[in-house]
């Protein structure tokens, strides 16, 4: 196991951050043993620098130039100074103030603790990082897949496998890398990391796909659906204009979105009950996931209407905190959860 503390003015940083960015996460990482709590905040706010350049709603080529001085960061963190000086100068339509923030010299510190990482960290982050962008780059480039389409002046994602690939680059990647940086903090045995890595992205792309469903309405306004275009002919393009849809339909897409959730459940039941730490950050992304679902599910005939709005309580997601605990030594626990939340799901279409 790495030796390595981060002073108390960085842990200081990466917590103010994490919680600009993402409030949900900033409760997960905190459950980790150091050092990988610090090494995975780090990645993982190096993961939203790359969404950040994807989420400006600059030209491609202007992306482009960007995604290559980010991939010269990762290789040369030393170069940070220069590199966010110059995007200090430029604009990031699309982005809040915090976003921006970020990728300015205000986030000059995020890479000098990335420069000082352990090496085997740094690749691992690195690798995953630059797949992931990769695969943003061709999202991005329409001469390339995943393939967009342009509909009601909305870009779509064309195919099924369109979307798939989306969501493996943009959240499946994020997974491995978390599999990786936990696989070499604990010393998992060969066999348990081949059994993790083979289902390491099922929490990332389920955590995303409820996303793309939760968030549906903002990211139409942003002129982008992550939902398959095929599966909008289906039903006349209705939920691109929030006209709703059938219920058989909307139902389809949560299950879309359940399968994958399911399958996460089978990647944390193999990870040791001795990874307290892992393990139970792994079900403080699961459970609220499926209580997420739950609620589209629950009000299904609002979903891809101007009334879609899907948010779980303050109180849910604290049930969903006390009920982590419970089952991070307890993979019946964790089962039955799973079968109670499926059929709910089911019993809220009738």
């Amino acid at each position: 196991m790495l030796t390595f503390y981060l002073l108390q003015e960085q842990k200081k940083y990466v917590e103010e951050f994490m919680n600009k960015v993402s409030r949900s996460f900033a409760l997960v990482t905190p459950c980790l043993e150091e050092p990988l709590d610090a090494f995975m905040s780090t990645a993982y706010l190096i993961f939203r620098v790359a969404d950040n350049i994807e989420d400006c709603r600059q030209p491609f080529e202007w992306q482009q130039t960007r995604f290559v001085e980010f991939k010269q960061l990762l290789q040369e963190p030393a170069l940070a100074s220069k590199i966010l000086s110059s995007w200090s100068l430029e604009d990031w339509p699309g982005l809040n103030p915090d976003e921006t923030q970020l990728m300015s010299l205000d986030g000059l510190m995020l890479w000098q603790i990335y420069a000082l990482l352990p090496d085997v960290v740094k690749e691992i982050i690195r690798r995953w990082v630059c797949t992931m962008v990769e695969g943003i780059e061709q999202l991005l480039d329409n001469q390339q897949e995943p393939f967009l389409v342009i509909r009601n002046g909305v870009r779509i994602l064309a195919e099924e496998n369109d979307y798939r690939r989306y969501c493996y680059f943009a959240a499946g990647t994020v997974g491995q890398m978390g599999t990786e940086l936990a696989i070499d903090h604990y010393r998992f045995s060969t066999d348990i990391a081949k059994i993790l890595l083979a289902h390491s992205g099922t929490c990332g792309q389920a955590l995303q796909r409820t996303n793309i469903v939760k968030d549906f309405p903002e990211d139409l306004a942003n002129g982008i659906c992550y939902l398959p275009d095929v599966w909008m002919q289906e039903v006349d393009d209705l939920p691109l204009l929030l006209k709703g849809a059938p219920k058989e339909w909307t139902q389809k897409v949560l299950n879309n979105v359940m399968t994958e959730i399911n399958n996460s459940v089978s990647y944390v039941m193999h990870i040791p009950y001795e990874a307290v730490g892992y393990r139970l950050a792994s079900l403080m992304c699961l459970l609220p996931a499926y209580q997420t679902l739950l609620s589209a599910a629950q009000q299904h005939d609002k979903l891809f209407t101007p009334n879609h709005q899907v948010k779980i309580s303050r109180s849910c997601f604290s049930k969903c905190m006390d009920d982590a605990k419970v089952m991070v030594r307890d993979n019946n626990a964790l089962l039955e959860y799973s079968q109670k939340l499926q059929t709910a799901v089911e019993a809220a279409f009738g």
